[in-house]
């Protein structure tokens, strides 16, 4: 059995060294350029988790996306959603991401940043919004942060409930939500973490035990990691952000 376990255990290590970077299917340039040619701003939505999720399905965030579109409207903007994807839905692509994710997502970034920086040079004057949740939110930063300074001042970033390693882009186009600092992961409450991290497997086996399909993710839910756009708080901190960036159109 031992045998057998440390076997597992190298070829898990061998894959996660080994295994190429592989970046996920997204939109293709010219598509995204067709979708967002008379559209005012363009929204790069990336959700938590393993960052795959489809808008339609990410119930943790897409009330967000759509709060951010509907205010959009009502200031005269008419704009577009983007989906893009951290992870290709495969073992390998675990594999990818997890390194990419202990990289600080050096690898998904530089794919996005090279995406905007081409977005901006063949439709100057859109505004772009980079919205992430959780991994999401570390990406969107990573990829704040990489940009070159001919469309810094295009591009606004919403990252919700960023873990509280990631490094912080010190901008005035960049909103971090914390819900006021109690999120306990994007705070670093090692206590509370500890206890969701123990108590993740016990919910996640009795969650399949009832029939029920909580995601691993999910099971390690940290306290305080919720936003939602009913939340005033969070409503009246993204429309601020974005009234004070982009303001109301004549």
């Amino acid at each position: 059995m031992k045998k057998i376990l440390l076997i597992i255990v190298s070829l898990v290590a061998l894959a996660f060294i080994f295994t190429p970077n592989i970046a996920p299917n997204n939109p293709r340039i010219e598509d995204i350029l067709s979708l967002a040619q008379d559209k005012d701003v363009i929204i790069i939505f990336n959700s938590g988790g393993w960052g795959y999720t489809p808008l339609e399905k990410a119930a943790d965030f897409e009330p967000i996306i759509k709060g951010i579109q509907d205010t959009l409207k009502e200031w005269g903007y008419n704009s577009v959603v983007i989906p893009y994807k951290r992870t290709e839905n495969s073992f390998f692509g675990k594999i990818s991401s997890s390194r990419d994710f202990l990289n600080a997502f050096d690898f998904s970034s530089d794919n996005l940043v090279s995406e905007l920086e081409l977005i901006s040079e063949r439709l100057p004057g859109k505004k772009i919004i980079l919205a992430g949740l959780s991994s999401g939110g570390a990406l969107v930063n990573r990829t704040y942060e990489k940009v070159s300074n001919n469309i810094k001042g295009s591009v606004l970033t919403i990252a919700a409930g960023t873990p509280f390693w990631i490094k912080e882009p010190d901008s005035e186009n960049v909103l971090q939500l914390t819900n006021s600092g109690g999120d306990t992961l994007s705070k670093g409450d090692f206590s509370e973490l500890l206890i969701a991290f123990v108590k993740g497997p016990f919910i996640y086996l009795s969650s399949k035990f009832s029939g029920g399909n909580l995601s691993w993710g999910n099971a390690f839910h940290a306290q305080g990691h919720d936003y939602a756009w009913s939340s005033p708080e969070i409503n009246s901190e993204i429309v601020g952000f974005l009234g004070e960036r982009l303001g109301v159109r004549n």
